[in-house]
């Protein structure tokens, strides 16, 4: 240990430090010492071992140094330092005066901001002064030429024609100024008064001229000026119905009751020229599908074919172009009741839409208003076409003619109604009311008179297709044809009730044939004759077609099996003995039939030639179409064929397979090829 260690600390001198107050905190002396420990220069000399106390006397002489040197400097820059202060106190008195410069400019700014302000106040003020005058002026112009009444328009309204184009400027201009004048006397404006004079005896001058020109026109009207008359006259309604609507209703009433005489005119001597050119031959009530077939009755053999009568159905011809009588007359041309019908109606349907837009255009009406009007002009024209339908439908008995009439008017009122004119749906209406139970009327005599026919009474018996089968299929196949465009569940169940009589008519004819054999050719020229017809207009699954098929197709078979029995009635009855044996098991039953088979199969291989060529010539002169012929040869040969397989497979069995017989029968191919070779060709 060393005696410094030893030395005594001469005693701190603490000044007035007063350890006993509460002001005096430990904690901030430790955190004094503490940061003084963290300096560098401590830490350096705690680390290296200086002497502190000597190095805190080397630090305060220093320190002393430094001050004095730093006074020594201070005395000699205290020239610069005081001129660096009158420097700093002459930019105070130019700041100074700055910003009693910049408080002025600000003041300035602030009246600026103000006068402004002003500005725009007295800028939106002469702007909304500005907007007032002119809108004044806008409208106190409006009101001053409204009010001014041009000598131009005088001198127009009175002297001028009105069909020339400025009368009818002139008129607008005055309509205009009537309007405007009637404005301005609900606002109570005085100035009205001083045209209203003179705007007042303009107007009724032109509405005494625009009454003569108008009335004058309908006078001389004729249907080709109707056009002409819409564009000139249309305004001049219009003014009339705003300013004088007495002159109005004259004008339309008198267009009305001239109209409605220059139609009536006009159709009845149209229709009356029309019927000069009908077919004087036509039906009455003797002529009658089940009635005897007379020489009148073949001369008018139209009433039960439709051939081409249908063709005024076409678009071509429904639409085409009305008959022109005196040009058929001159021509000595003469035309079935339904093309007359529809010359009339198309004339009818064409005046009508026509009409029906002008006078909604003109007179500016519509919906019931509009056909109201029409009515009133169309109306007796259209009363008496329904009286004169009613009196020709009395003694009609032209069942095809009333038939096309009724879809005429059909096609006629959808016609009318794509172009959207409703005017004439009553009349239509109307019209097929009369013509349906007529057709159905004349329909059901028709099937009256089939179900009162007498076969005895009606002629030689023929197995050829009868007249009224033939009149049947024709009449049928002609109403199915027209009725598919537009179907009528009565028509329908109408011809239901034909095709039943017809059918039993059939089996009550060909009962009157003493063998089966005609019987059934008669069945099946018929069913194929009227089958025919049918298929040539009517759909192939119309219930017709598919009812007679099944009829013929039945017979048919039937028939085949009929002329197959003479020459091979012995084998087809053994086969089916057989056949019927072999389902039970019991073929040995037939066992001792071996001469009957014998006799069998030698019988087919010596004649069977001879017989297929009898049969085939049979059957080409039994029946008139001859590829209906020609079908039940065939059917004859396969059914053939099929039997003598049948034989075969017979004779092939245990029961038979023993018999010498066996080695005779014909190969089944050759038979075939051999069959094929008297097949005729159709």
């Amino acid at each position: 240990m060393h005696k410094s260690d030893f030395e005594v600390v001469p005693a701190l001198n603490l000044g007035d430090l007063d350890i006993t107050t509460d002001e005096f905190i430990l904690d901030e002396v430790d955190i004094h010492i503490q940061a003084n420990l963290e300096d560098d220069l401590v830490k350096e000399a705690l680390r290296t071992g200086v002497d502190l106390r000597q190095y805190s006397k080397q630090v305060e002489t220093e320190l002393q140094r430094i001050e004095q040197a730093s006074i020594k400097d201070y005395i000699k820059e205290s020239q610069n330092i005081a001129s660096l202060h009158n420097q700093i106190t002459a930019c105070d008195s130019i700041l100074e005066r700055m910003e009693g410069m910049l408080s002025s400019f600000q003041s300035d700014l602030s009246s600026i901001s103000s006068e402004i302000q002003t500005l725009q106040q007295q800028s939106v003020s002469m702007n909304l002064r500005l907007k007032n005058r002119q809108a004044v002026r806008s409208q106190l112009s409006q009101l001053v030429d409204e009010l001014v009444v041009p000598s131009t328009m005088i001198s127009v309204i009175l002297d001028s024609p009105v069909t020339e184009q400025e009368f009818l400027e002139q008129l607008h201009e005055l309509n205009s100024k009537i309007n405007y004048a009637k404005e301005l006397s609900f606002r109570e404006t005085l100035a009205c008064s001083d045209i209203q004079d003179i705007v007042d005896r303009l107007k009724i001058k032109a509405v005494s001229k625009i009454r003569e020109f108008i009335l004058q026109k309908i006078y001389s009207f004729r249907n080709e000026i109707m056009d002409v008359f819409l564009v000139i006259c249309r305004f001049f309604y219009q003014f009339l119905l705003a300013n004088e609507r007495t002159v109005a209703k004259e004008i339309r009433d008198e267009y009305v009751d001239t109209m409605s005489k220059i139609y009536f005119s006009y159709f009845k001597s149209y229709s009356g020229r029309l019927l000069k050119v009908q077919y004087e031959d036509v039906a009455d009530k003797d002529d009658l599908m089940g009635v005897e077939d007379t020489p009148s009755l073949k001369s008018r053999n139209t009433i039960f074919t439709l051939g081409q009568r249908g063709a005024v159905l076409s678009p071509a011809e429904l639409e085409g172009p009305i008959l022109i009588p005196h040009a058929a007359q001159r021509g000595d041309s003469r035309y079935p009741y339904e093309t007359l019908f529809r010359s009339q109606h198309y004339a009818l349907l064409d005046n009508g839409c026509r009409e029906f837009l002008f006078l909604s255009d003109f007179f500016m009406v519509a919906g019931n208003s509009a056909l109201d009007l029409f009515n009133s002009i169309m109306g007796k024209t259209l009363s008496m076409f329904l009286k004169n339908l009613s009196t020709y439908l009395s003694d009609c008995y032209d069942s095809i003619a009333v038939f096309l009439c009724i879809h005429i008017i059909l096609r006629f009122r959808a016609i009318a109604a794509k172009r959207n004119i409703p005017a004439l749906d009553k009349y239509w209406e109307a019209v097929l009311e009369l013509l349906w139970p007529r057709f159905e009327l004349i329909l059901e005599m028709n099937i009256q008179s089939i179900r009162n026919t007498d076969p005895q009474k009606l002629g030689v018996l023929d197995t050829r297709p009868h007249y009224i089968t033939r009149r049947y299929a024709e009449f049928s196949s002609a109403v199915v044809s027209i009725n598919q465009t537009f179907p009528n569940e009565r028509t329908i169940a109408l011809l239901g009730q034909l095709q039943v009589e017809v059918e039993n008519f059939v089996l009550k004819m060909a009962a009157e044939f003493p063998s089966r054999r005609d019987q059934l050719i008669f069945l099946i020229n018929n069913y194929d004759m009227m089958l025919g017809v049918l298929m040539e207009r009517a759909a192939d699954d119309s219930k017709e077609v598919e009812g007679f098929q099944q009829l013929l197709l039945a017979r048919t078979q039937e028939f085949i099996e009929e002329i197959l029995t003479p020459p091979f009635g012995g084998m087809i009855a053994f086969v089916k003995e057989s056949e019927a044996l072999m389902e039970k098991g019991q073929l040995d039953k037939l066992r001792t039939d071996e001469a009957r088979i014998t006799q069998l199969v030698r019988a087919f291989s010596s004649s069977w030639k001879q017989s297929v060529e009898a049969l085939s010539q049979d059957v080409m002169r039994s029946f008139t179409n001859f590829k209906n012929g020609t079908s039940i040869i065939q059917g004859a040969l396969t059914q053939l064929i099929q039997y003598y397989h049948g034989f075969h497979k017979v004779l092939s069995q245990p029961t038979f397979r023993s018999l010498a017989v066996r080695s005779e029968l014909i190969n089944l191919h050759h038979l075939m090829v051999e069959v094929k070779k008297h097949k005729p060709n159709f």
